[in-house]
């Protein structure tokens, strides 16, 4: 199995506890996915964020209807948090959230370690499919968050 590493970080015009408060509600996923994930959370709300919560979604990646269940591993608000995936797409997804005060502001780091299934395959797989979705995904996400929160600056 090949560990893979994408990391991405953007700064944000807000204080560190709103920055955390917005990325630890599972339901702002769907803000911050594109459409054409039809990306959905499945557990019903509250979802209270700790260590040990599971959380469950629907996805549709190139047609294929997937489900996805992650697990809060670490809990540290309002500067970090982490959740594994526990059943989905990948052989293994561990997503770091970072979050530091910085000029006034609050600077997210994502940091995610992954590896894809495919056997032989994996590197095709990878550079083909994983890694190009993986790019749209988090510039999509880039761009709600920098639309979200500057919309919302003060």
């Amino acid at each position: 199995m090949r560990l893979r590493t994408l990391e991405r970080e953007i700064w944000l015009p807000r204080p560190i506890d709103e920055v955390f408060a917005f990325f630890s509600d599972a339901f702002n996923l769907n803000r911050l996915t594109p459409p054409w994930l039809r990306f959905e959370v499945l557990t019903p709300p509250p979802i209270v964020m700790r260590p040990g919560t599971r959380i469950d979604y629907r996805l549709r990646l190139h047609g294929l209807p997937i489900r996805w269940q992650t697990l809060i591993t670490r809990w540290e608000p309002p500067s970090l948090f982490v959740d594994e995936q526990v059943r989905g797409p990948y052989r293994r997804w561990v997503h770091h959230h970072r979050f530091t005060p910085c000029d006034g502001g609050t600077v997210a780091r994502d940091h995610v370690e992954y590896a894809v299934p495919g056997g032989p395959f994996e590197p095709l797989i990878h550079r083909f499919l994983v890694f190009p979705d993986l790019e749209a995904i988090f510039a999509y996400r880039h761009h709600q968050l920098l639309a979200l929160f500057t919309s919302s600056a003060k």
